[in-house]
C-alpha cells in the first residue's frame, strides 16, 4: 500500500526537502502550492494523512485543520516554528494529532509519520467494515466512527479522544495512569509534552458535556484519570 502524505508547507525550500526526504521512506508526497484551495486539493487527492504549517497565507494553518476537521479523521500533524505552549494547545484544539517544532530533525518527522500510519492503517488498526461497541451504563463508545452516545445524544471524537474514552471506559472504576494513558496515545512518548495529555482530557470532558454527562472525568491526584461514577445513574 502506498501512503499519500499530504504537505501544506508555504516556505518553498522546506517544502521541497521534507517532500525529498519522505520519499526516500516510499510515501508519496502531495505538495499544495494554492493556498486558497486547501481544502479542495484535500478532498480531490484523499491523503493519508498531512503535515500542516500554521503560518500560512491568508487563512492559517488551525483553519485548515478545523476545515479538515469538518469532513475527515485523518491524521493531522502540525510542523511550525511556532514553540509556545499556547500555540501547541491551539493545535490539539483544531483538532490535530500531534505537534513538531521547527527546526526539526527529518528522522523525528518519519517517526512520527510512521506512528500515526501504523496507529490508523497497521496489520492491527481496525477495519472499516468492522463496527466495534463499548458499553458502560448507558454510555455507547463507537471507536471506528468515532462516535460517543449517551441518552439518545450523540457527538463526533477524534481518533486521540475516542483512544482516551476506551481506555477510560474499559478500566472504569478504576483510574487509568498517566503513563498509561501516553502509552495508549502515542507510540513514542519523547517528544510529547504532558501538558498535551491534559488538553485531550480536557476536550473529552467537553464532549461528554455535549451528550449530557457533566463532571464525567476525574482527576486522581499524582495518579490520572478515572471516569467519575455519578453520572451512571442518568442512563
Amino acid at each position: 500500500m502506498e501512503f499519500k502524505i499530504m504537505l501544506v508547507e508555504d516556505d518553498a525550500s522546506i517544502a521541497k526537502l521534507l517532500s525529498s526526504h519522505i520519499e526516500k521512506y516510499g510515501y508519496k508526497t502531495i505538495t499544495v502550492n494554492d493556498f486558497d484551495r486547501i481544502l479542495d486539493i484535500f478532498a480531490r487527492e484523499n491523503p493519508h494523512l498531512v503535515l500542516l504549517d500554521i503560518n500560512l497565507p491568508k487563512y492559517d494553518g488551525f483553519y485548515w485543520c478545523r476545515k479538515i476537521r469538518q469532513v475527515s479523521t485523518v491524521p493531522v500533524i502540525f510542523i511550525s516554528a511556532r514553540d509556545g505552549e499556547m500555540e501547541q494547545v491551539m493545535g490539539i484544539e483544531s483538532g490535530a494529532d500531534d505537534y513538531i517544532t521547527k527546526p526539526f530533525y527529518y528522522d523525528v518527522v518519519i517517526a512520527k509519520i510512521k506512528s500515526q500510519l501504523r496507529r490508523c492503517y497497521g496489520a492491527y488498526a481496525p477495519g472499516v467494515s468492522e463496527e466495534r461497541k463499548i458499553e458502560l451504563d448507558g454510555l455507547v463508545l463507537y471507536p471506528e466512527r468515532p462516535e460517543l452516545h449517551f441518552n439518545g445524544n450523540s457527538t463526533v471524537l477524534t481518533k486521540k479522544e475516542a483512544v482516551l474514552a476506551e481506555v477510560l471506559m474499559r478500566m472504569s472504576p478504576r483510574a487509568a495512569s498517566r503513563d498509561v494513558l501516553m502509552e495508549k496515545l502515542w507510540d513514542d512518548r519523547t517528544f510529547i509534552d504532558e501538558n498535551t495529555l491534559n488538553v485531550n482530557v480536557a476536550r473529552l470532558r467537553k464532549k461528554l458535556q455535549e451528550i449530557g454527562i457533566d463532571d464525567a472525568i476525574e482527576t486522581v491526584r499524582g495518579h490520572g484519570y478515572r471516569l467519575n461514577a455519578s453520572w451512571r445513574n442518568k442512563s
